[in-house]
């Protein structure tokens, strides 16, 4: 994790060197770090979670025991590890790697072997180990494993693959997948909170109570709370196998150290020695444990595995001890390893506790990012993997109850391999997890949510792709909470999650995107020198006495562990020591270490103490720390109790201890896109950071190695001339997403009310704004003539109904054009010999891009599959959706002719027309400012740095660019004279004009528009189908209705719901008002098929009673499902 020299080299001012250099395009050396830098977090978790992790998982995995046939067979993981994507076994193939790109054609997997080395022994005799394949597991692309790992651009391309891939996400079944990053509570770190449902957990619960997420060293997490009883007492709670127990406190630590009722009670009390209540509080806790006899440590484990026994699957053959021995490791304080150590944290969280009931500590907010950290996707990998894998070994031991009767004699290694092979493999379950985005679990691995935990990576442009890599999402049972607190914006996010990139409506603020210098902590590294550091620096001992009473001290916990005590007078210099060899990287201390230092203030604030954490998955960024004057890594926690200063002048001597990096450092990377953002109206930049994620651009290079479903491409994207400084950071002229258009601010005509724009018909002519969608389609004759093996793809010569359009392949030429209506491909059954054509469906004409034929996973597939990549030009029409890039959206109303437009006096004629109502009401000041810089840097032939608060009210922009545009011969606020195109008089006022980078979203005319004469009904109600890909018809609804009723039009709205909707004519009784007895009566064998039928209603036996009425069809129905519920309708008929 080398950040030292990551920001100090950020590019100064933007430059047009990729258009005045020649090698713009030419493959460099090595990637580029900073875009290589977007997917850290989840390339570094996940070769965490497949190098240290797995070894972690294996160790952490307990073996299974179980009898059989009178003997304990004990099954254990002694390895495991995953291979690098290859092909499967007997296939036939030059090379044996697999590689992304053919995974995304051929719409498969990208996957690679999981094998572990089991051991079994029978009576405690070992047995030997067994080298046993558990399945296919995904690997993420670019990981250590991926075979993408480590290569050079050229490379890469030679591998089909983009120039600056990134990687860090999964392909399954050909999409990209990426698991999301979500906010978890901080893991060994004790949260007071008050919840006032908790009050219904039984009887004299208050809402008082400490909360814990405990995590392992291989990411398995537990969720342990503390409640505080009214009559003074402790219940621990705790979550096991999706069930909750609970547990007084006093018998959990009995059950943990084998000292007397005395030791624990002085532990209980340090630094609250003189309160009364608190002294009663503990001793009634001990008291209870001894009215139950528990008066020894054996004695309390008895008692406490007598009780749980039944809970934990557990061999008969354990005592009782051992049983709650097991219940203590796998649900209390699980981070810890012995259990003095959770002795010790029990007690700090119960002073805690009792502080917090009695209101001398604040609560911690848990909607704060402090109490915050990242759910990675190593992490949720490694726990999947995990609760698998044991899960195999119970299957394994499913399999063999089930084969024990055909077995006999001795257990031989050839038929534990075969019951092996019999197994649950992880490939099922590991893909499903990626494909749905849902996990099944039967322990829910600590977690709120069990959907959507995957997301598709959609190359829709480049700035939406690296978004889905930054994003972090708060859970999705936060979306359903009725409460807004969840999602506001709290100060001390500053600088972690950015304030502007966050989607409006409902998933506004629980989806927030990580600043562009913000990291995730993905090494775990041993803390074991860090407490004999501590000491030297003069922190007591967890079991020795400081110098100063206990109420004067601070706890001194390290990664959720109680190491000591530090007298209050001591902490800052102890503070100050560590923070120097974390700067400085001396005495084993990691520079991602959080140093926190709560102080007491005499007033209810947080619970005071020493933390430190070394923990992965925690927040932190980059200041420069002045003392030292280097950057450090500070974390979210550690955020509170330091001061940084953002500009040289604010900072104030021995005060401020840190200063920024650069004053932009709270914005994400897409918001850090935006020109001049310091000069608009907040929110205008959050519909900007939605919109550019939204605009047709360049999202890769690779066009033809591509399988997606549908690509969008803008045929002439231009370099914009105005630019903030992360543009060229990021590299971004390789994805560009706009073109730059001359903007004149005029009302023209009334074609540019509310948000429309006038376009210039020949800039659009010239080639404005052009675009093309690529669609592909995947043709598989497996699914088409299912269990036929015969069939593949081809035509017969001359066949009519190919009409010359299709090869003798069966397949259309590349380059061709295909209308409605025209073949696109046929297949043959080669033992019949007939052919069966597909007409192309789709009523807009496209062009035949390219044509891949795939085959199956093992090679050995005939001519079946086949992907159509098909490119549809789109250029743009009326109604299409624009965008600058300040959230002025708006549609293209007409394209005017040049001869109508109005020009300057230099001729030039305006691109395109905007309405100047657009800025008083939305203040969007910076495309003011964007206009006015963009005409200057075309003038000067320069490219401005339009990065957020380089100009301030001293030094204005307006001043700036007014004295370029003076230096270029023009007006020095912007504004020109122009003629009218419709009379060649002058106009009277001012028109300002400029060049401002217009970008083209993907929502456009011909996507959405909805046209229906007749077409298909529902099969129930006879009435229209509704959606647009069925050629169905758009609902006339209540309100709709209302607006008729209220215009009393009644023809109209009769026509609309009944003639045009399922009028249908019945036969009804008058007599009886039955709409269901008429029927037709039985003719007898000797009448002819054209004899005329009468109607007869069944009640009267009359016919002539019977009467024809017009009613929906729908009504029809209702009266049928009435009767079949004993309901009988009568119609009253005049």
């Amino acid at each position: 994790m080398d950040f030292s020299t990551k920001w100090s080299d950020l590019p100064k001012a933007p430059s047009l060197k990729n258009l005045t250099d020649g090698g713009f395009g030419a493959l460099k050396d090595k990637q580029h770090a900073a875009v290589q830098d977007l997917t850290k977090a989840h390339i570094e978790s996940f070769d965490q979670a497949v190098t240290d992790g797995l070894s972690r998982v294996v160790q952490a995995i307990p073996s299974l025991e179980f009898a059989f046939k009178n003997d304990k067979i004990s099954l254990a993981f002694v390895e495991a590890t995953i291979h690098s994507p290859v092909v499967a076994k007997g296939s036939i193939c030059r090379e044996l790697k697999v590689f992304p790109a053919e995974c995304r054609g051929r719409r498969c997997s990208y996957k690679g072997k999981l094998v572990a080395d089991v051991s079994w022994s029978v009576n405690g005799v070992p047995k030997g180990i067994i080298k046993q394949s558990l399945g296919h597991v995904p690997i993420m692309v670019k990981s250590k494993l991926c075979n993408l790992h480590g290569m050079s651009p050229k490379e890469l391309v030679e591998h089909h693959e983009e120039a600056e891939e990134m990687g860090g996400y999964f392909i399954v079944n050909g999409i990209e997948k990426v698991i999301r990053m979500l906010i978890m509570p901080r893991r060994n770190y004790p949260i007071a909170m008050s919840r006032p449902k908790w009050k219904g957990r039984g009887q004299g619960y208050t809402q008082y109570g400490i909360s814990m997420r405990c995590v392992k060293e291989e990411h398995t997490a537990i969720n342990m709370n503390l409640h505080y009883l009214e009559n003074g007492t402790v219940m621990v709670n705790f979550i096991y196998q999706k069930e909750l127990f609970f547990l007084p406190l006093g018998f959990v630590l009995k059950a943990l150290v084998d000292f007397t009722d005395f030791q624990i009670y002085q532990e209980l009390i340090k630094g609250r020695e003189d309160n009364s209540f608190y002294k009663t509080c503990v001793s009634e806790m001990l008291r209870i444990v001894m009215e139950e006899d528990c008066t020894t440590r054996s004695k309390v484990l008895n008692y406490l595995g007598e009780r749980f026994r039944i809970k934990m699957n557990l061999p008969e053959w354990y005592t009782n001890e051992q049983c709650a021995s097991f219940l203590l490791d796998e649900c209390i304080c699980i981070h810890l390893k012995s259990d003095l150590e959770k002795f010790y944290m029990l007690c700090l969280m119960t002073r805690k506790l009792f502080t917090f009931a009695k209101q001398e500590c604040m609560e911690e907010n848990q909607d704060s990012i402090m109490c915050q950290e990242v759910l990675t996707p190593g992490q949720l990998y490694l726990m999947f993997m995990k609760e698998k894998m044991s899960a195999w070994l119970v299957s394994v031991k499913l399999s063999l109850a089930k084969k024990s009767n055909r077995l006999h004699g001795e257990l031989s290694t050839e038929a534990m391999m075969k019951l092996f092979n019999s197994g649950s493999d992880l490939t099922r379950p590991f893909e499903y997890l990626l494909a749905t985005g849902n996990l099944q679990s039967k322990t829910g691995l600590g977690m709120l949510q069990n959907t959507g935990l995957c997301v598709v990576a959609d190359k829709l442009n480049f700035i939406r792709y690296l978004s889905h890599f930054r994003c972090v999402h708060r859970g999705a049972a936060f979306a359903k909470m009725r409460t807004t607190s969840v999602r506001k914006l709290l100060p001390e996010s500053w600088g972690f999650l950015c304030p502007v990139h966050t989607p409006d409506g409902e998933p506004c603020g629980l989806m927030n995107h990580m600043t562009a210098s913000c990291e995730i902590v993905t090494p775990t590294v041993s803390t074991v020198s860090l407490p004999a550091l501590l000491c030297s620096l003069g922190v007591t001992p967890v079991d020795g006495s400081p110098g100063q009473a206990f109420s004067d001290c601070y706890p001194v916990v390290l990664d959720g562990a109680v190491v000591g005590w530090v007298e209050a007078d001591l902490a800052p210099a102890v503070v100050d020591s560590l923070r120097r060899f974390k700067v400085l990287r001396e005495k084993k201390m990691p520079p991602w270490t959080e140093i926190v230092l709560v102080p007491k203030t005499g007033k209810a604030s947080l619970y005071a103490g020493l933390f430190l954490f070394t923990t992965p998955c925690r927040m932190m960024r980059p200041v420069r720390n002045l003392a030292l004057g280097k950057q450090e890594l500070i974390g979210t926690f550690e955020q509170l109790y330091l001061n940084v200063g953002i500009l040289e002048d604010e900072i104030e001597p021995g005060v401020s201890t840190h200063q920024e990096l650069f004053p932009h450092s709270m914005l994400s990377v897409v918001a850090s896109f935006i020109p001049y953002s310091d000069h608009n109206q907040s929110p205008r930049n959050m519909y900007q950071c939605q919109m550019g994620k939204q605009t047709m651009g360049f999202p890769l290079h690779s066009f033809t190695d591509r399988s997606d479903n549908k690509l969008y491409r803008l045929q002439t994207p231009q370099s914009p001339m105005v630019r903030p400084s992360m543009y060229d950071h990021y590299n971004l002229d390789n994805y560009p997403s706009g073109t730059n258009a001359i903007v004149a601010v005029i009302s023209y005509s009334g074609y540019d009310m509310e948000d429309a724009m006038i376009v210039n018909k020949s800039s659009w002519e010239r080639g404005f704004a052009h675009g093309t969608i690529y669609k592909t389609e995947l043709v598989d004759l497996a699914d088409k003539a299912r269990g036929e093996d015969g069939v593949v793809f081809g035509a017969k010569p001359g066949d009519p109904k190919v009409n010359e359009k299709l090869d003798a392949d069966g397949l259309p030429f590349i380059g061709s054009t295909l209308q409605h209506g025209d073949p696109f491909y046929s297949y043959i059954n080669l033992n019949t010999g007939q052919t069966y054509v597909s007409f192309y469906k789709s009523q807009e004409a496209c062009v035949v891009d390219n044509i891949k034929i795939c085959s199956n996973d093992n090679g050995s597939g005939r001519f079946k599959r086949i992907c159509i990549t098909l490119r549809i030009p789109r250029n743009p029409t009326i109604g299409d959706k624009f965008a600058s890039r300040h959230g002025q959206k708006g549609i293209l109303s007409r394209l005017w002719p040049a001869e109508d437009m109005p020009f300057t006096e230099s001729g030039m004629a305006p691109d395109i027309l905007f309405n100047p109502h657009g800025f008083p009401s939305r203040m969007t000041i910076g495309m003011l400012i964007e206009s006015m810089a963009g005409k200057s840097a075309a003038l000067h032939g320069l490219s401005y740095d339009a990065t957020p608060f380089t100009f301030s009210e001293e030094n204005s922009a307006l001043e700036y660019f007014g004295d370029m545009l003076r230096a270029g011969g023009y007006n020095y606020y912007g504004t020109e004279r122009l003629y009218s195109g419709l009379s060649g008089l002058e106009l009277e006022a001012d028109i300002f004009i400029g060049v401002v980078y217009y970008q083209r979203l993907r929502h456009m005319v011909s996507d959405k528009f909805q046209v229906r004469t007749t077409g298909a009904r529902d099969k129930v109600t006879n009435q229209p189908v509704g959606g647009r890909n069925v050629q169905g018809g758009i609902r006339f609804g209540e309100m709709e209705r209302d607006a008729l009723l209220a215009h009393g039009s009644s023809f109209l709205l009769h026509d609309r719901l009944f003639n045009c909707s399922d009028r249908s004519v019945a036969q009804v009784c008058v007599d009886c008002g039955s709409l269901l007895s008429p029927l037709l009566e039985k003719p007898p064998p000797i009448w002819s098929s054209m004899r005329h039928r009468q109607t007869v209603c069944t009640l009267c036996g009359k016919s002539d009673s019977i009467d024809s009425v017009s009613v929906p069809y729908v009504f029809r129905y209702f009266v049928a499902e009435l009767a079949a519920m004993n309901i009988k309708v009568k119609l009253d008929i005049k």
